[in-house]
């Protein structure tokens, strides 16, 4: 009866692929959408050039649309860590990517939640940078109080990701 039991709970390990599944097909969708925006901006720089027009806030719409972008693929990067991670945490090695040997950085090889955990909130503090500086780049600053402000954080944004760059590099 226990071992019947035990095989029973080891295989309910299996119920990760909808994770796994679902999370690639996540990464697939953002990935997509992502480049589309970046076929909309592209487009619209074109158009605009070609028809010698020059809309309001132009520069701004053009960097949005791209950080937009950015922001989705990093986004489509945590669900693939994601999905690659619980795969290989819960299921197997990915045999694959053992055979190409020729990679140096393994940053899809996961062994542990906490190296899961890191992996993900890295590319998440990334997608909060990347965001930030999408709203600093459209707001407008009138004041030097306000010009003080975005300095300052931009400096924190700064020393927070040197920190961040020196986490996990003394194990």
């Amino acid at each position: 009866m226990e071992k019947i039991f035990e095989s029973g709970l080891w295989s309910s390990r299996f119920m990760v692929l909808m994770a796994v599944i679902f999370g690639l097909i996540g990464a697939v969708a953002l990935f997509i959408v992502a480049s589309f925006d970046i076929y909309d901006t592209a487009k619209l720089v074109i158009n605009t050039y070609v028809n010698h027009h020059h809309p309001e806030h132009f520069h701004e719409l053009v960097v949005g649309g791209i950080i937009g972008a950015v922001d989705l693929y990093l986004i489509g990067v945590v669900m693939l860590l994601f999905s690659f991670g619980l795969y290989e945490l819960f299921i197997s090695d990915i045999d694959a990517a053992r055979e190409d040997a020729t990679r140096e950085n393994k940053i899809l090889s996961i062994h542990s939640l906490d190296q899961l955990k890191d992996k993900i909130s890295k590319v998440i503090v990334m997608v909060l940078v990347v965001g930030f500086f999408k709203k600093v780049g459209l707001a407008s600053y009138q004041t030097p109080l306000e010009l003080l402000y975005l300095a300052l954080s931009i400096t924190a944004v700064a020393v927070g990701l040197y920190f961040l760059s020196k986490v996990g590099h003394n194990h």
